[in-house]
C-alpha cells in the first residue's frame, strides 16, 4: 500500500462528471463484494477480514447515505467521494486481496469487458452488477433497491441500456461470469438464462 494519498479535490471536482459517478458506483458495489466474501467464508472456508469487511461496507453506506449530496462541480462532493475510495483501498490492504471490494459484479463487468469492449465504464458495469447480484443474495425485498436508488441519484447507470449493452450481451455476462476466475461468489458455478433474465427483469436492469 502506499505511504500516502495526495488527491486534489478540487480538480476532482472539476473532472467529466461520468468519471465521478463511476467511482462512486464502484465503491457502491463494495456492499455486494462483502457479501460475497461471507458467503465464500461460510460455504468454502476462505479467509475473512472482520475489520477489512466492515470498513469495506461502511465505505459503501458513505456513499449511498451520502448520495444525494454528491453532485457535478462540488468539492465537498469530491471529498466524499475521495475518502470513500482511500478507505476502499485500505480495507482491501487489510484484507491482503481484493475481496472487500470485488465479487460477483466485478465478475460480471470483466466478462462485459469481453463480450462487448469499450461500451461503458468499469465502475458503471459493476454498479449495474451489483443491483442484480444483491438481489441474488437477499431476493427481492433486499439492498438491492437501496443500491438501484442511489445509483439513479448519481445519474449513474443502472439498466443494460444505460450502459450502451443488449439484453442478450447483458444475459451472456451473467451466465457467464463465474468462468472468469476461481472467486467463490454467490453465481456459484453459473447460474441459468432464465434465472438471469428473471433477475434482470425483476430489478429493471432489462
Amino acid at each position: 500500500p502506499p505511504l500516502a494519498v495526495i488527491a486534489d479535490t478540487g480538480v476532482i471536482a472539476d473532472a467529466p462528471w461520468e468519471l465521478t459517478t463511476a467511482g462512486c458506483a464502484d465503491i457502491i458495489s463494495n456492499y455486494t463484494a462483502v457479501a460475497d466474501w461471507t458467503l465464500a467464508k461460510r460455504l468454502k472456508g476462505v479467509e475473512y477480514s472482520e475489520y477489512g469487511g466492515a470498513l469495506s461496507r461502511m465505505t459503501a453506506e458513505m456513499l449511498v447515505d451520502n448520495a444525494d449530496l454528491i453532485r457535478p462541480g462540488l468539492e465537498e462532493s469530491a471529498w466524499i467521494v475521495v475518502k470513500a475510495l482511500v478507505s476502499s483501498g485500505v480495507a482491501m490492504s487489510i484484507a491482503g486481496s481484493s475481496r472487500p471490494a470485488s465479487g460477483a459484479e466485478h465478475l460480471f463487468s470483466h466478462q462485459l469487458d469481453r463480450i462487448a469492449p469499450g461500451r461503458a465504464l468499469h465502475g458503471h458495469q459493476v454498479g449495474v452488477g451489483s443491483i442484480m447480484t444483491a438481489y441474488l443474495h437477499d431476493g427481492p425485498d433486499g439492498l438491492w433497491r437501496d443500491i438501484r436508488d442511489a445509483l439513479a441519484s448519481l445519474d449513474a447507470p443502472t439498466t443494460a441500456a444505460d450502459l450502451d449493452v443488449s439484453e442478450a450481451e447483458l444475459l451472456e455476462a451473467l451466465t457467464s461470469a463465474h468462468e472468469i476466475r476461481d472467486r467463490y461468489t454467490v453465481l456459484g458455478d453459473g447460474i441459468t438464462e432464465k434465472a438471469a433474465r428473471d433477475v434482470a427483469e425483476t430489478t429493471g436492469v432489462i
